[in-house]
Formats: structure tokens, sequence, C-alpha cells
């Protein structure tokens, strides 16, 4: 008779696992693939530069380098995909060379061609990754039958020098490449503020001011018929007539106001934000400490010092927003506000603070986000701390520009 033993389960082998993890298998792909690639590049980067430079004396060899270093810009991209799938390493792709019709005709983009930097970085990355690609080639591939006990460790090693490779030798030109993006990104914030603000103006002209001034017009066509048969109901015509001028009037007065205000040319800051704060639904306490505001010293030297027009309707437009949040989002339990501006060396600093119900956040759908990108194509900075329940602080910086 044949009995049959339960083996503990403390006495069971382990479960059957992989070896590798899938980063390190990642990784291997890498390293094996470099030699192929290294020798792709190291090729077009040697034939480009000898190439070249033999026919410098002509006119072929310059066109010929810039052509070869905007291959090697080519071959980077490809290195940095493959750096971005199986190393996972981000690398901001550079800035495209502009063309020729925007740096000023054909021999000044050629010489920005050879001048590129990230070609060059690139073309030195093809030359030295050649010996490299031989070891990791090597050690990655024989390492699998003869080393694979430690094999990960020098895996994660190779990979680790891959990677700051890539990051050094194929990310963008640092500062000048971010700030170049910086201003790109800015420029389409400005054109579609701008658009914006030209389809507000026109909503307003047509469903506004120019909606009355047609209502007007026909009253008026109406009212001079009935002149001779009807003097008493003509002249009720033209008192609604004289009415709705009025209304046409102060909503084109707003209108203005919105784009930029006569007080902001004429006197500055002070006037103009205490005009704001006097329309808020709460209290509002102005405090305007700028050197050269009118209103606390009117002399042409004092006026010179006032920051530049842009910054200076900025800054209106961005307390003027703050202060409709204000009134919206504060609560029937708002007691006041502030509204606080000064310079502090080379910036424009504006507060705003209220003891309303708090909460605001620029994700929140209250026009902050707005406010921020605004700021932002400007070199501006905007800054929300608004606990529920405690209330609002929005700070916001503006670079401060002297008036021409």
């Amino acid at each position: 008779m044949t009995m049959s033993h339960a083996v503990p389960d403390n006495d069971r082998p382990p479960p059957v696992r992989a070896v590798f993890s899938a980063v390190t298998w990642k990784e291997i792909a890498y390293l094996v693939s470099n030699l192929p690639l290294a020798i792709v590049g190291f090729v077009c980067a040697v034939v480009m530069v000898s190439t070249a430079g033999g026919l410098s004396v002509t006119a072929v060899g310059i066109p010929l380098l810039a052509c070869g270093l905007y291959l090697s810009r080519q071959l980077g991209r490809l290195d940095r995909a493959r750096a971005r799938g199986l190393l996972g390493v981000r690398v901001d792709e550079p800035t495209p060379i502009p063309g020729p019709k925007r740096t000023g005709g054909f021999f000044p983009w050629l010489w920005t061609s050879i001048k590129d930097p990230v070609g060059w970085r690139t073309v030195l990355y093809q030359l030295i990754r050649l010996p490299w690609g031989v070891l990791t080639f090597t050690v990655a591939l024989t390492g699998l039958f003869v080393l694979w006990p430690v094999l990960p460790y020098l895996v994660r090693l190779m990979a680790n020098v891959d990677r700051a490779m890539v990051r050094g030798l194929l990310s963008p030109s640092d500062d000048l490449e971010r700030r170049i993006a910086e201003l790109e990104s800015d420029r389409g914030v400005v054109v579609d503020t701008a658009a914006a603000d030209l389809r507000r103006i026109e909503r307003d002209l047509h469903d506004g001011a120019q909606a009355r001034l047609v209502a007007l017009a026909m009253g008026l066509g109406l009212a001079k018929e009935k002149l001779l048969e009807d003097p008493e109901g003509a002249a009720a015509m033209v008192d609604e007539a004289h009415g709705e001028v009025k209304l046409a009037l102060q909503e084109l007065r707003d209108l203005a106001r919105g784009i930029h205000p006569a007080v902001l040319t004429d006197r500055g800051l002070d006037a103009a934000l205490s005009s704001v704060a006097a329309r808020c639904v709460v209290p509002v306490k102005v405090a305007v400490d700028l050197p050269g505001d009118p209103s606390a010293d009117p002399s042409a030297a004092r006026l010179a010092a006032r920051p530049a027009e842009a910054i200076e309707g900025i800054a209106y437009f961005v307390v003027s927003e703050l202060l409709q949040n204000v009134s919206k989002h504060a609560g029937p339990g708002a007691r006041g506000a502030t509204v606080e501006v000064w310079r502090a060396g080379t910036r424009l600093m504006i507060r705003v603070s209220d003891d309303g119900r708090g909460g605001a956040s620029p994700s929140g759908g209250s026009g902050l986000a707005g406010l921020a990108e605004r700021l932002g194509a400007v070199d501006g900075v905007l800054v929300v701390d608004s606990p529920v329940g405690v209330g609002t602080v929005v700070t916001a910086e503006l670079p401060w520009r002297d008036r021409g």
C-alpha cells in the first residue's frame, strides 16, 4: 500500500520567477542595439567632417557641412526616442533651426546652421559612442551566457553611463533653448489673449452699444414721422431715445475703460485702482507706493519713473480682475479687501487680499488661470494663497520697465 505524505508549505520550493525585471531587459536591448546604430552614426560623422573639411576651400564644403549637421540632428532625434522608450530618459527636443525666411536669407541661415551647438554636440556623441557601443554590445551579449548572475548590476551601470551621455550631449542648449521655448509659448499666449480681447470688444460693441444705436435710429425715425400728426407721442419717443443715448454712452465708456481707462493714462495707477475699488461690492483699501505715481508728484522727472504703459495696463487689468473675483466669490461674510502696489527692485509687486470664504484656485474656473498665463507672457508670476474659510491673498509680480 502506497502512502502519500503532504509536503509542508515551508519546505516547498519558491515559485519560478524571471531572473531579470522588465527594466533590465529594456536596458539590455538598449545596450545591444548601441553597436549597429553607433556604426551608422560614426560613419556619417566621419564622412561629414572629412568631406566638408576637404571641400571647405570650395563653395560646396560649407553647405555640405550644414547638411551634415542637419543629418546629425535627425540621428540625435532617433537616439532620444530610443533612450526615451528603453531607458526612460525624458529629454526635450531642441528648437528647430529657423528657415532662410526667418533668418534673413540663405547665407544667414547657412551661418546659423554651421554654428548650431546641438548639431555639433550630436556629432561628438556619435564619435565617442562607437567604442562605447562595442564595449556595451560585447558585455551585454556575452554576459547573458557567462556573467548572468552579476549581469543586472553591470547592465544598470552601463545604462546609467548611457543616460548621462544622452542628457549631457543630446539635450537642448540649456538655458538658451529653454528660454527660446518659453518665449515661443509666451508669444502664443499673447497672440491668443489679444485675439480674445478683440473678440470681446467686437461682441460688446455688437450686442451693446451698436444694438442700442440701431434702436435709437429707428425710434428717431418713427418720431420724425409722428412729429406733425402726434406731437405728444413724438416727444415721448424723443425722450425715450434720449435715455437710450445715455445708456449707449455709458456702455461705450465702460468698454473704453475695459480697454485702457483714461484715468490710468492721465493720473497713474493710484487713481485708476481707486476708481476700480469704488465699484467693488466690499470696501477696498488701496495703497500704492510708486515713486513715479503722478498723484504723489506730478513733475516730469517723476513721471519718467512710472512703469511702461504695457506693464501699467497689465497691472490695472490684474487688479480689476481680482476685485471682480472678490465681488463674485468672496461671499457675504467678506468685510473688506486690500490692494497694495509697490516696487521692489526690478519688479512691480501687487497684492490683493480679502477676508472672504477662500478656497480660490487657479484651476477652479475663477479666471486665475488666465491671469497666470497673461502674467507669464511678460515674465510675471501669480501666487495664490487661499485657505478655505480664512480668505484669499493673491500676489502678482511684473517686471519693472521704465517708461521710454
